[in-house]
């Protein structure tokens, strides 16, 4: 397991970078240059620009083992510049976030290097614009002539990362911290020669209908046999999958059941982690309130399941239920997320990769002791 602290720093530093559905650039440095200090690992890119990391003999590996891929995406609902006009900026929403929370809300537009942003407030809305929502916003103040121009990401204006009393808020932890939930387990995974199989998949633009993932599984990125589990933060719902009550193996969506026999083995091996560590918490829940990766995989016929984070401000997006009910304006307000259910998931993750390839039985072996004892009512 890597220090808690270190584990922390990495959720805070990658959940704080500006990223978009397409524009993931900086996430995908910050990536290379994990790697970089890992001499044991390498970094590559399929087609689409999704990045996978994994031991140098990965390859040779698969070739024992079918190839485990814990898998997370590295966009997050943004904004993405279209042109600017003196003082006004015209911007794209690249993902999913409802009308009322772009009413009047604060932004920022980074420049291309990242390294200066400018305030703007947003003025009006177009709803329907195809591909995306268009938003026109007045910056605060006239940007150097050229600073900002088509490209530049766009998100809303909020303080800076931070942990205080267990919780962790920040700009994007879906799926930033899925992300860092991965590199965290990892890390001690991939020193394990016996582990070889097991790499690392970042995909791109999921907020935007999956298309990383899907290019990922139509262009052979994924080989046949392999298996995903994607990470993801899902939507906290108070009584039914609370925030700090342990990461969840999620065994569906909105759009499909995932996986039998993976999620079933993924979750027996939770179960039993859970009985040996008493303190270690865990929850088993469906998450119909989205759809993640999982699904799209699954669709293409590979064998894949999710963990997930309980999140609060899903997308950003504050008090969801009394905005659709017409109770409260639409406010914008960090993500967040326990950091107990982080170190769960890296702890969990660490589990699963380890255990994942070792005989499961104890479903079969309950279903032949039933059998053993009442059998007979119909066999006589």
């Amino acid at each position: 397991m890597p220090s808690r602290s270190a584990a922390e720093k990495l959720l805070l530093e990658l959940t704080s970078l500006p990223v978009a559905a397409g524009r993931e650039d900086a996430v995908i440095a910050r990536l290379a240059e994990w790697t970089a200090a890992r001499p044991r690992l390498a970094l590559r890119r399929d087609a689409c620009g999704n990045v996978i990391i994994a031991r140098r003999d990965f390859n040779k590996a698969c070739a024992k083992k079918k190839p485990l891929f814990i898998t997370a995406h590295l966009d997050h609902p943004a904004f993405v510049v279209r042109s600017v006009k003196g003082a006004w900026a015209e911007l794209e929403f690249r993902g999913g976030v409802l009308d009322p929370y772009f009413r009047g809300a604060a932004i920022e537009i980074f420049g291309p290097s990242l390294e200066r942003s400018f305030t703007a407030r947003i003025r009006t809305l177009d709803a329907k614009a195809k591909p995306f929502k268009t938003v026109t916003a007045a910056l605060a103040g006239r940007p150097p002539a050229g600073l900002l121009g088509p490209g530049c990401i766009g998100r809303w204006k909020f303080p800076g990362a931070a942990l205080s009393g267990g919780i962790v808020r920040t700009h994007a932890c879906d799926d930033l911290a899925g992300a860092a939930a991965a590199l965290a387990a990892f890390d001690p995974v991939s020193r394990d020669a016996r582990l070889a199989n097991t790499a690392l998949l970042f995909t791109r633009a999921e907020e935007i209908g999956f298309v990383g993932a899907i290019g990922a599984a139509r262009g052979g990125t994924v080989p046949r046999g392999a298996r995903l589990l994607c990470l993801e933060c899902s939507r906290s719902f108070p009584h039914d999958s609370p925030i700090g009550a342990g990461p969840i193996v999620r065994v569906g969506d909105r759009m499909s059941v995932f996986t039998p026999e993976l999620t079933n083995t993924v979750s027996e091996i939770a179960a039993a982690y859970a009985k040996k560590k008493p303190a270690f918490r865990y929850q088993r829940k469906l998450m119909a309130g989205g759809v993640c990766e999982a699904s799209a995989f699954s669709a293409y016929g590979l064998s894949s399941s999710c963990l997930c984070l309980p999140l609060g401000n899903y997308h950003n997006m504050r008090d969801i239920a009394g905005v659709l009910g017409g109770r409260k304006k639409g406010r914008v307000g960090r993500e967040y997320v326990a950091a107990a259910d982080f170190h769960g998931l890296v702890e969990l993750l660490g589990v699963i990769a380890r255990r994942l390839d070792a005989p499961v039985a104890a479903r079969r072996a309950a279903m032949e002791k039933t059998w053993a004892r009442r059998g007979r009512l119909l066999t006589k």
